[in-house]
């Protein structure tokens, strides 16, 4: 087991303000495990990230893979897993937000840096200043770039966003020439890049043919809109389409993908099961037993009494709760690990605590570990609880079960 590599920890680069033109863009902020008292962390295993890298980049065929980072790393801690990948050989790294870029930034991340949000709040001199490549789809972003530029006395590379259907993000279809129009009057800008983002690449192989058509109905436009871009002189070097569910399907690969969840070991619903069983899951969430008592039957656990005891049973205390990520869905329905053995989680989860029932699990002692997220093999057993089963149990999807783990819960990190 090892701690944050020492260029990740000095808390002068991580922790440090920047502040250029009135902007300050302030840094998040993690628990560090030097200073984890309560026995709850992720556990993050870097080997298990470099072999996903693997996994995509044979995907990929010859496009460049730029790994997506945003939501501190799907919840891994980017800068860790940044100088991880960065050493494995990604050529670049995405992300959402300018505070996220300027983290990776100040963790030493020297590989481009894709911003897509397209939030900037009028820190346009700390994207030239740090040579970050913003994505942009609005006048207003030449406008400020091309002061930045000016400024910094050179030219800003930027990646277009086009809107093929996800209406959300990106330059509309029929608005493409007079953008590039507006485009030409900047000459402090360079594009260098055209991306757009898929929507239902993820839809299963039994979803309607209308939503199974629709990525192909996209990588259409996409394609015209970079065909009426070329025309109207705009010229992007590099286009990229694919997250981690059209990489492993193997379309809209283009120059360059983008994968997100498949980093982190986690297939998306579309993924063929051959590609599937090739990721490795990276994290493990554990924690410890901090209390143990035996309750009679009828009595209740936890706020609301969501839970009566149908007999005397023992019920295990853990220091883990929906503050640190464990969602309040998975009262009286989710299960965490102890010795190998399934413990139904009872009552109501709390902010900082939840409870088990371990009545089934003989010889359950204070300190035991207990595997809240991953793998465990212990006397009883060994099986392992995932991202999806806790997302089934939730009522939500896995992106979100990863990025919701706080900054409170410290990362550590680990070769095997």
């Amino acid at each position: 087991m090892a701690d944050l590599p020492p260029a990740l920890s000095t808390p002068s680069r991580r922790h440090a303000d920047a502040n250029l033109d009135g902007i300050r863009v302030q840094k998040p902020r993690r628990a560090a495990p030097a200073d984890a008292v309560r026995p709850t962390r992720a556990e993050v295993n870097l080997a298990a990230l470099r072999h996903n890298l693997g996994v995509v980049a044979r995907h990929a065929g010859s496009a460049q893979v730029w790994p997506v980072l945003k939501a501190d790393g799907y919840g891994h801690g980017a800068p860790a897993v940044a100088r991880t990948l960065e050493r494995a050989g990604a050529q670049g790294f995405c992300v959402a937000l300018l505070e996220e870029a300027v983290e990776l930034r100040e963790a030493g991340v020297v590989v481009p840096l894709l911003v897509m949000g397209g939030y900037y709040g009028g820190a346009y001199e700390e994207i030239a200043a740090r040579g970050l490549v913003p994505v942009i789809y609005d006048v207003s972003h030449l406008e400020g770039l091309t002061r930045a530029a000016r400024a910094a006395g050179r030219t800003v590379n930027v990646h277009v966003k086009v809107d093929t259907g996800m209406a959300r993000l990106g330059v509309r279809m029929d608005d493409l020439e007079a953008f590039a129009a507006k485009v030409e009057r900047h000459p402090e800008i360079c594009i260098t890049g055209l991306m757009t983002h898929l929507a239902c690449a993820e839809a299963a192989p039994s979803a309607s043919s209308e939503l199974a058509g629709y990525t192909e109905l996209q990588i259409a436009r996409f394609n015209e809109a970079f065909e009426r871009l070329v025309r109207a002189g705009v010229k992007p070097r590099v286009r990229h389409v694919a997250n981690s569910a059209a990489i492993l399907r193997g379309i809209a690969r283009f120059d360059a993908v983008r994968p997100g969840i498949a980093i982190f070991g986690i297939a998306p619903i579309a993924a063929p099961s051959a590609s599937s069983s090739e990721l490795r899951p990276a994290m493990r969430i554990r924690t410890e037993i901090v209390d143990l008592r035996t309750i009679h039957a009828g009595e209740s656990v936890g706020y609301g009494a969501l839970f009566r005891a149908a007999r005397t049973s023992v019920i295990a205390t853990m220091p883990v709760g929906y503050a640190d990520g464990l969602s309040r869905h998975l009262s009286n329905r989710g299960h965490v690990l102890v010795h190998g053995r399934r413990a139904p989680i009872v009552g109501a989860v709390s902010m900082d605590m939840s409870m088990l029932d371990v009545t089934d699990i003989p010889g359950v002692a204070l300190h035991d570990e207990v595997t809240v997220l991953g793998s465990q093999e212990g006397r009883l057993g060994k099986d392992t609880i995932s991202a999806g089963e806790i997302a089934d149990h939730a009522g939500t999807i896995p992106w979100e079960i990863l990025t919701s783990i706080s900054r409170r819960v410290p990362r550590f990190y680990r070769e095997p």
